[in-house]
C-alpha cells in the first residue's frame, strides 16, 4: 500500500502550515487567497485555530490508543492516489512512499479529513466519525468501506473523498 502526499510544486513536499507560527501562517493563506482559485484559497476565517485543535485531539486520541507520535504536528498523506486532491494546487505534484517504510505506530488514521470526520455538522451516526485509527484498525475499515476515492471522487455521497495519514514522524528520504 502506497501513502500520497500531494504539494503545490513551487513549494515542495511537507511543508506544513502548523510548523509556523500563527501570523505566518495566515500570511501564507492570505496570499493563497489573493493569487489563486484553487480549493486551497477557499479557507475560512478560523481555519488556523480549528486545524490547531483538530490536531491536538488527533494526537491525544492516538496516543490512547498507543500511538508513539515523534512530531508535535502531523505531516499529511493520503492512502491511495486521490486526483481530487490535486485540485487543490495550480501546479500540483506528489510523493508516494509505501507504507512499509514508515514506523507505523507513528501514524493515525482518519477515514476521510480530520475536518469533516470531527465536525459537529456532519451527524450522520457512521462508525468513523469523530475517530482516529491505529494501523490495524484502519485496514479494517477500509475492507468494509472501501477508498472514498473509489466510491466517492466527486463527493456527491458525503464529505469522505480519502483515507487521510496523520504522519506523527518525518517522511523517509
Amino acid at each position: 500500500m502506497e501513502l500520497y502526499h500531494y504539494y503545490e510544486k513551487s513549494v515542495g513536499p511537507f511543508r506544513n502550515l502548523s510548523d509556523l507560527d500563527r501570523d505566518s501562517a495566515q500570511a501564507i493563506i492570505d496570499a493563497i487567497k489573493r493569487t489563486n482559485t484553487t480549493f486551497a484559497a477557499h479557507r475560512y476565517d478560523g481555519y488556523l485555530a480549528r486545524r490547531s485543535e483538530l490536531e491536538a485531539l488527533a494526537r491525544e486520541l492516538f496516543i490512547k490508543k498507543g500511538g508513539r507520535p515523534v512530531r508535535a504536528v502531523p505531516h499529511y498523506m493520503v492512502i491511495g492516489a486521490c486526483p481530487w486532491l490535486e485540485t487543490w494546487y495550480n501546479e500540483p505534484a506528489f510523493v508516494k512512499i509505501p507504507i512499509s517504510r514508515f514506523d507505523t505506530s507513528a501514524l493515525s488514521f482518519s477515514y476521510g479529513d480530520l475536518f469533516p470526520t470531527f465536525s459537529p455538522r456532519v451527524a450522520d451516526g457512521k462508525e468513523y466519525r469523530s475517530t482516529v485509527y491505529t494501523w490495524t484498525e484502519i485496514i479494517g475499515v477500509i475492507a468494509r468501506y472501501g477508498l472514498p476515492q473509489d466510491w466517492n471522487p466527486i463527493g456527491e455521497f458525503g464529505p469522505e473523498r480519502y483515507v487521510e495519514v496523520q504522519v506523527w514522524c518525518e517522511p523517509p528520504a
